[in-house]
């Protein structure tokens, strides 16, 4: 009759729960957590920053909590947020928010591929020309807005009714007559030029071989663009849209500066009436309730524009 023989466990498969681990595993994972090591710093402070906050919002989000009330908070469950869908100034604010958001970004989007197109051409100053489109990405938003509101488009000083009055247009309160057109009219001021960039780095990476065969098979130019150079920057212009919707979506400071949400509820975006809430009605849970849904509708337009990223980078990687 054969004998069998049990050897004991190594310490590998006593360390791993019995299960055999091959010697260089423990070492692989000890030295891709040693190149993870370097992040650990960033990833605290974002975890800091923005996810612990975003719990106390949540948590704040479930209390009925008015700072004007002498009652200490208590918990509500979702009141909040059934108060704040059921009122009609969220439903304002939120189309206000996608209107500008929408309007802003197609007018800058369309802005900027023209200027990217004609910049991408050999031009006298083509530099200096690029340099000045990018300046009013560069100012603040607020001293942008205050510069619109008191220097151009001021009824009585300003120098867009100074450059129209030869039309008869001389003397518009543009402001308070169109507040939310103003609006978006700043907002593409600004974000044209980031759009221009965008477009304008996917316009060099074109090939031009092909471009100089299409001119030589006799296609014109709007065709070469329709069918060439649109198809090759859609993912470029997707880009710029998405990330121009993330910063837009999220407009608090030209509203502030300008239109003070007003008049009546004409310009007052989601941002805007958080803030109305939380620092004039000091409603700290229905505010918190309002922050929520901000963030998750943010969240949506920077998922969109992280797979557009990605497929970029994806593509360009296989080029």
């Amino acid at each position: 009759m054969a004998r069998m023989t049990i050897r004991p466990p190594t310490d590998a498969a006593l360390a791993s729960g019995g299960v055999r681990v091959r010697p260089g595993a423990s070492a692989a994972r000890w030295d891709s957590w040693l190149r993870r090591l370097p992040l650990l710093p960033a990833l605290i402070y974002v975890i800091l920053v923005t996810q612990i906050p975003f719990v106390l919002t949540l948590f704040y989000s479930l209390q009925d909590w008015n700072l004007l009330r002498p009652e200490p908070a208590r918990f509500a469950g979702l009141q909040n947020y059934t108060a704040v869908m059921s009122d009609p100034s969220i439903r304002i604010a939120i189309w206000n928010t996608i209107v500008l958001t929408v309007c802003a970004v197609a007018i800058s989007v369309v802005f900027g591929i023209g200027i990217a197109l004609l910049l991408n051409r050999e031009i006298f100053g083509k530099g200096i020309l690029r340099t000045l489109m990018i300046g009013p990405f560069l100012v603040m938003p607020t001293a942008a807005a205050l510069m619109w509101k008191d220097t151009l488009l001021n009824p009585l000083t300003g120098l867009v009714n100074y450059v129209l009055k030869p039309i008869g247009l001389g003397n518009m309160d543009w402001i308070n007559q169109f507040p939310m057109a103003s609006i978006v009219g700043i907002e593409v001021w600004r974000w044209t030029p980031f759009m221009m960039l965008i477009v304008l780095a996917g316009l060099q990476s074109q090939n031009q071989e092909v471009l100089e065969a299409a001119r030589v098979d006799g296609a014109r130019p709007a065709q070469m663009f329709r069918y060439i150079t649109l198809p090759f920057i859609r993912p470029f212009v997707e880009l710029g849209a998405l990330l121009g919707s993330l910063f837009i979506v999220q407009s608090f400071d030209v509203i502030f500066m300008t239109t003070q949400g007003g008049p009546g509820q004409a310009t007052t975006n989601l941002p805007f009436l958080l803030y109305l809430v939380a620092f004039q009605g000091f409603d700290i849970g229905k505010a918190s309730a309002i922050g929520v849904i901000a963030v998750i509708l943010t969240m949506i337009v920077a998922t969109f524009a992280l797979r557009t990223l990605f497929t970029i980078f994806h593509v360009e990687a296989r080029r």
